[in-house]
């Protein structure tokens, strides 16, 4: 589903240029999930973030389902992202003064469905995550755990085959952490692709197969999970 060809990515800063991926190459097939691991500041977040099209490489090309994402143009990348992929990420970035329905209704308003439609299917996707009774609710109304649960149905409302997360339980308790791996796992039960970025190992075994970065660099890869 995805491919990485020697991807280099270096930034410039007023110190100098910076270089936070080197040369990894990578393939993720359809209905995998994996972890990315290695120390703070070792580009996890980077890679996660060229694979989703969301950040060029300096160097290098990645392809998904079988299109060179950076020789589209910004439209095209764009709907490709928006029908394909979901985010997930270690803050919620829920609009404030929207309702939870209204935050799940964007990715669907976007992609042009008609509002009745909007409506049905963010209804569905928070009543799926148990909050159906919270539909009017504005972020800052509703708990940690519940911010989470409206986060994660607006990220499913496009139906993406592929989801990437970046720290998705950084900010959560242990048992919300449990929750969101639950809810992952669900999805790729379901036949969803999942890339995950975590630094914690817990989190990173329930993965079948563990990335390795170390200073930008690929430097193992093992499977971790059989079942």
């Amino acid at each position: 589903m995805i491919r990485a060809e020697k991807i280099t990515k270096r930034y410039q800063r007023r110190e100098g240029p910076v270089l936070a991926l080197a040369d990894v190459s990578l393939e993720v097939a359809e209905g995998e999930f994996i972890s990315i691991v290695g120390p703070s500041g070792c580009g996890k977040s980077t890679l996660l973030m060229t694979l989703g099209c969301l950040i060029r490489p300096t160097e290098g090309k990645v392809w998904l389902d079988g299109r060179s994402v950076y020789d589209l143009s910004h439209d095209e990348a764009a709907a490709l992202r928006l029908k394909t992929i979901g985010f997930v990420f270690q803050t919620f970035n829920l609009v404030p003064y929207l309702t939870a329905l209204e935050n799940v209704q964007i990715p669907l308003y976007l992609s042009g469905v008609s509002p009745t439609q909007q409506q049905e299917r963010a209804e569905h996707l928070l009543d799926k995550v148990g909050l159906g009774d919270r539909l009017s609710h504005k972020p800052s109304e509703l708990s940690v755990g519940q911010q989470q649960r409206v986060a994660l149905a607006r990220t499913l409302a496009n139906r993406p085959r592929l989801i990437l997360a970046d720290e998705p339980t950084g900010n959560l308790d242990p048992a919300l952490a449990e929750e969101m791996l639950d809810h992952l796992e669900e999805l790729h039960q379901e036949g969803v692709t999942v890339v995950m970025v975590t630094h914690d190992p817990r989190m990173a075994a329930r993965a079948q197969r563990q990335l390795r970065l170390v200073e930008g660099r690929v430097s193992a890869t093992e499977a971790v999970n059989t079942r």
